[in-house]
């Protein structure tokens, strides 16, 4: 049997909706991991966030890692040790921030395992239902933020086109950085060149198999580079239309009947995968 390597989303893909993992989920990734395969955690969270979801999920064991930031932190869960990470440039990173005051949006980044933002709102608020994290209220991020942060994020609950508005009217900072929406409500900025494609292609190297050895799923726009990198790109059934046209393959079930299982059985167990 080849060596391969699964690659999935953590959020409305291989979590249900409480965030927890399915019995059947969590038994075929066992399966999958006893038969020395890789199976690879990618997030958009920030690795505070993304260890206590390892941690809590029981994922610290060999052969899984994670990556963290939507690319820009690759994770060895086991060795709880960072692999690889990119940062944005500090002046790209406050001239995202400046341009989004300016714009009356609300805007966060971080600080090792603490979220900057300059007050607390509806938006944090909203962010913080997924992302269990400590904060602190500063003044003025573009003051405070004193290294390069791994993203910039901006959000808003109540008009979020106001997002694409903001990312249409500034070319600018896409060409200095990568730039996406991984919710409606979220628009983030990271490294340049960094996405969970990136992630992916890191981890397949460092773990030394081949591209054609890989499966990737999720259920987001910030997954297609991610599905378009890996050999087989996987859209969950409650998948955003966008991930769906791209993906190699529609799973039957959501994430909360199995999808995962579904894979797993599909494309890194069988034989004929």
């Amino acid at each position: 049997m080849k060596h391969k390597i699964l690659f999935t989303d953590l959020d409305e893909t291989l979590l249900n909706h409480d965030k927890s993992i399915s019995k059947e989920n969590r038994a075929a990734i066992a399966r999958m991991l006893e038969l020395g395969h890789d199976f690879v955690l990618m997030t958009g969270r920030p690795i505070a966030t993304g260890r206590l979801a390892v941690k809590e999920l029981n994922l610290s064991f060999p052969r899984c890692y994670m990556v963290a930031y939507n690319g820009a932190v690759v994770y060895d869960c086991v060795a709880d040790r960072v692999l690889a990470e990119r940062t944005l440039p500090m002046e790209v990173a406050k001239e995202i921030i400046l341009e989004a005051k300016n714009a009356d949006i609300y805007v966060q980044t971080y600080e090792q395992d603490t979220i900057l933002a300059e007050r607390h709102s509806k938006e944090l608020d909203f962010y913080l239902r997924n992302a269990r994290m400590k904060y602190r209220l500063v003044d003025n991020v573009f003051v405070r933020l004193e290294q390069e942060p791994h993203k910039v994020m901006l959000i808003n609950v109540d008009q979020p086109e106001r997002l694409l508005q903001f990312q249409e009217e500034h070319p600018e900072l896409r060409e200095r950085s990568n730039c996406f929406f991984s919710y409606n409500e979220y628009l983030e900025y990271c490294p340049k060149d960094t996405d969970k494609g990136s992630g992916l292609k890191y981890i397949s190297k460092f773990l030394n198999v081949p591209i054609e050895n890989t499966v990737a799923v999720g259920d987001e726009r910030n997954d297609i580079p991610m599905i378009q990198a890996a050999h087989v790109g996987v859209a969950v059934k409650n998948g955003h239309e966008d991930l769906k046209d791209a993906a190699d393959y529609v799973t039957e079930h959501d994430n909360e009947h199995g999808a995962i299982a579904e894979i797993i059985e599909k494309f890194i167990l069988s034989e004929s995968a």
